[in-house]
């Protein structure tokens, strides 16, 4: 990812760009154009992702009373195709999208959330756990078919499982009973943690994207010169 200004961005109906990246929806399938470099090692990062929704929902659901937050589950159920100048980087499988909106920055009404998409019998199974720097909390459990349908479901007790390489806290939601594992780390930082985490849903053993985030550490005044360092910053860009 690239900090760029607002000269970098253009949007349309149904096309956003960022700098020399965009995201166009052609109606059925989202496509994903990334160009950008790396750090620490300024690599190029080039190639295509493309989502293919089984079944789209029009779900909206609120992080915060107010409605300051949104998490947006676009497609939980997708077939992915993905193409990066990259050995091993070209592939397809199953996937999802979605995207979190808000008005306000996170770690000013947020101190942790956990959120887990896990694929099983039928549809998919999400879950969000949120504390909220009021105190009160908010969880949610949602089970989505191929359709883009969707109800409520009940959750499992959250239940925690071994920290980060970071020390990040985790937990998610799993059978009494039974413990989550990790089996394929994805992404490690200081304040978060995205994994590949195998649980137990109604009996059912899944393997699904889970995601740790500390808010509380994210706002820490050690770790923001942190992040100047490890995501590079494009203010000049122009199209």
């Amino acid at each position: 990812m690239t900090d760029r200004g607002r000269g970098a961005l253009q949007q349309t109906n149904d096309t956003f760009t960022v700098g020399p990246s965009s995201v166009h929806w052609d109606g059925t399938k989202l496509v994903v154009d990334i160009n950008e470099v790396s750090t620490p090692w300024c690599d190029r990062v080039k190639g295509t992702v493309t989502i293919h929704p089984r079944g789209l929902t029009d779900q909206e659901v609120p992080l915060t009373g107010d409605g300051g937050h949104i998490w947006r589950p676009f497609a939980p159920s997708s077939d992915i195709e993905v193409d990066l100048n990259r050995a091993g980087w070209t592939w397809t499988g199953h996937g999802y999208f979605d995207a979190n909106f808000g008005t306000r920055a996170l770690e000013a009404d947020f101190g942790y959330w956990t959120w887990g998409r896990y694929p099983i019998n039928g549809g998919t199974a999400s879950f969000y756990d949120v504390a909220r720097r009021d105190g009160s909390d908010c969880a949610v459990a949602l089970r989505f078919d191929e359709q883009g349908g969707v109800e409520t479901m009940e959750a499992p007790p959250k239940t925690r499982f071994s920290r980060s390489l970071w020390t990040v806290r985790r937990e998610t939601r799993a059978d009494e009973g039974t413990r989550p594992k990790q089996y394929k780390a994805m992404l490690d930082a200081p304040f978060y943690c995205r994994a590949g985490v195998e649980t137990t849903i109604h009996g059912e053993r899944t393997q699904g994207v889970h995601e740790a985030l500390d808010l509380n550490r994210f706002r820490g005044p050690w770790l923001m010169p942190m992040l100047a360092v490890r995501v590079p910053r494009r203010p000049g860009w122009r199209f």
